[in-house]
């Protein structure tokens, strides 16, 4: 794949990532101003933290990946899909550090 193709491709997968985290927010969080809600209920619950729920959604979708790179192909869900979750939940957890971060800055 040539540099242009990539880029064409990175546009692809950043309005697919978008729209399942969008579609994610809706019946997931059931909160539009708490895109972390459903982290949070399910910390709450288990007594973790919430990037410890996130993390352990993530790490089924890397399982999922890890199996498709040994040769097996034939999942529920297709290879494209599982990247995109594992996207989704990066791009949380990256909003869930700004937020640590922007908290310890505001309690200093």
């Amino acid at each position: 794949m040539n540099l242009e193709s990539h880029k064409a491709l990175l546009h692809i997968i950043m309005d697919k990532v978008e729209n399942t985290r969008n579609a994610g927010q809706k019946e997931y969080a059931q909160d539009i101003e708490n895109v972390f809600g459903n982290f949070e209920r399910i910390a709450n619950l288990l007594e973790i933290s919430r990037e410890k729920v996130l993390m352990t959604y993530l790490l089924k979708h890397v399982d999922g990946i890890a199996s498709y790179v040994k040769g097996h192909e034939s999942q529920r869900e297709n290879i494209r899909g599982r990247l995109t979750d594992a996207i989704v939940y990066l791009t949380l957890l990256w909003g869930m550090v700004e937020e640590r971060d922007e908290n310890n800055m505001e309690n200093k």
